[in-house]
């Protein structure tokens, strides 16, 4: 049996990376890493996409080997990893399926089972027995079951489950029991890699209070902002073949590796001015009200830091900004009773709405069939079974699909040709300029686009809209397939453009602080129209119980 973590070792550093590398055919992936991963933080791992972030959660979790250097983990820790195959589980019910998140303990419980099951037990079965009572009991044998229920419950899966086998599960409330799987039993070290993709937003919400009051070390890697910025005492970033580790959330590492960059060009200006900037900067996010024992644990951390720990990052990000040819006028779109049924289910049901000045709507919930047909349909794609579409006479769209492969499939065309098309200026130059601030740099301009990762597609696409001048902007889920960098230049994009803005987005942050009106679909294609911000949305949901 093994021992019990004691309270001293409870205060150590939970892992040391040492001298850490990794090259895949000759070419390091990362290298010379020297990392701590102390108790009670939550780390977040950033990076470009295909830097490496999955893989050195593999490497800290022992899933893979490192190339040279070493991953030591406190002895005597119980270490959960969220699990990614959803089919893994298959044979068991639900409940085994979460208590398998503490293996001692599901394997104790089944040996006492066995034990009591069999028609006469010996003296050595009796003694066996009494072992695993004591060890089931310090274990927390029995509350296991009420545990795993309250885990499942806050995540969404209901009582009517628990017994169910995971066989016959939807997809979306296996990734909830895999999740309650990994948090289950208070694991001293957990580690999840985009633990709240395909989350409704009442589960991320509970998951993130459930992070911000867990006294063990959480390590995870996610593309959601809101969900790094809520938990995170640390970064760690993953930057040309560099990994480092910085204190405070993931604005606090944006925002401040931007101030960092900005000053260290500005030469003239005097040190001392430097230093009040970003100790000014620093005791502004420390400000932190939240009693959770996370952000309790941030703000400490950002009250000790120096202004040589603040991150320099020589990251390149994307220029995203929309400029309008004109402005719009009085009437912008109106839609009236639209309604839209496909493959037998309605979508759209009596769909009307006036879109006025300055509105930037955001497209939440669920329903993204509604989102899309609706983008459809505002886009002349698709017709509506019943109901009109009437744009202003000054009002001019352009149009991001949440599909963008009829755009590159079988073209012959490299970047510069491709973009031409959408172009203005057919000049190279301009194109390679234009190129360039998307991060397309000397002869990747000549890529043929058909060979394009999904994130490079996606800021082509945006490229094509900055290049339209359109003043309404429809974008139906932008940030997929982006990095944290990409989401967070379209980000800026979209707050400042002075147009109206359409955008169906599972990012809270990206919505929150571009739009000011919410739309919401029910599983029947009615619209619930709210002229607030997300979150005041959200709140307003919560008190009438709708979520």
């Amino acid at each position: 049996m093994m021992g019990q973590i004691t309270k001293k070792e409870r205060q150590f550093t939970m892992i040391t990376v040492t001298d850490l590398s990794l090259n895949y055919s000759g070419t390091p992936l990362f290298s010379h890493v020297d990392l701590q991963f102390d108790r009670g933080n939550c780390y977040g791992i950033i990076g470009a996409n295909g830097a490496g972030k999955s893989t050195f959660l593999k490497i800290l979790s022992g899933e893979l080997d490192s190339t040279s250097g070493e991953v030591s983990i406190l002895p005597n820790i119980r270490m959960s990893v969220l699990k990614q195959d959803q089919n893994a589980y298959d044979a068991y019910n639900v409940m085994d399926t979460v208590i398998m998140g503490n293996p001692r303990l599901y394997e104790v419980g089944k040996q006492k089972d066995a034990l009591y099951a069999k028609e006469e037990m010996t003296d050595e079965d009796g003694m066996l027995a009494c072992q695993l009572e004591e060890e089931f009991a310090e274990l927390d044998g029995w509350e296991a079951e009420s545990n795993a229920s309250r885990i499942l419950q806050g995540l969404g899966v209901g009582t009517e489950y628990h017994e169910s086998g995971m066989a016959a599960l939807d997809p979306r409330l296996k990734v909830k029991v895999l999740l309650a799987q990994a948090l289950f039993g208070s694991p001293d070290l957990l580690m999840m890699d985009e633990p709240t993709n395909n989350l409704d937003i009442d589960a991320v919400n509970w998951l993130e209070d459930f992070l911000l009051d867990f006294e063990g070390t959480v390590i995870v890697v996610s593309h959601d902002r809101h969900f790094l910025n809520t938990v995170c005492t640390h970064i760690v970033d993953i930057d040309y073949n560099k990994i480092k580790m910085y204190v405070g959330n993931y604005d606090f590492w944006y925002e401040s590796s931007q101030l960092v960059q900005q000053l260290v060009k500005n030469q003239n200006k005097r040190n001392e001015e430097k230093i009040k900037e970003l100790q000014d900067f620093i005791s502004r996010f420390s400000a932190n009200k939240s009693k959770s024992k996370q952000a309790t644990a941030r703000r400490k951390l950002l009250d000790k830091l120096t202004v040589q720990e603040m991150p320099a990052s020589s990251r390149r990000y994307p220029f995203v900004g929309f400029t309008p040819d004109r402005e719009v006028g009085k009437d912008i779109l109106f839609v009236t009773d639209v309604s839209k049924t496909i493959d037998g289910v309605k979508v759209l049901d009596k769909v009307s709405f006036i879109v006025g000045h300055d509105e930037k709507i955001a497209f939440v919930g669920d329903n993204e069939n509604a989102h899309t047909a609706l983008f459809k349909i505002l886009a002349g794609e698709l017709e509506p079974d019943e109901g009109t579409v009437k744009w202003g006479q000054t009002a001019s769209f352009s149009y991001f699909p949440k599909d963008n492969t009829p755009y590159f499939e079988d073209c012959e065309d490299d970047l510069v040709q491709w973009l031409r098309q959408f172009s203005k200026d057919p000049q190279e130059q301009y194109l390679r300029g234009f190129l360039g601030r998307m991060l397309f740099s000397g002869e990747e301009v000549h890529k043929p686009v058909k060979v394009l990762s999904g994130g490079e597609k996606v800021r082509c696409m945006l490229s094509r809209m900055m290049l339209s001048g359109a003043n309404v902007l429809m974008l139906d889920q932008p940030t997929n397939h982006l990095d944290l960098e990409s989401i967070a230049a379209l980000n800026k994009g979209l707050e400042a453009v002075k147009c109206n803005v359409l955008v169906a987005s599972h990012d809270h942050q990206l919505i929150q602080t571009v739009c000011n009106r919410v739309f919401d679909f029910t599983p029947e294609g009615k619209l619930i129209d709210s002229k607030t911000t997300y979150d005041e949305y959200l709140a307003r949901q919560r008190e009438q119980g709708a979520l």
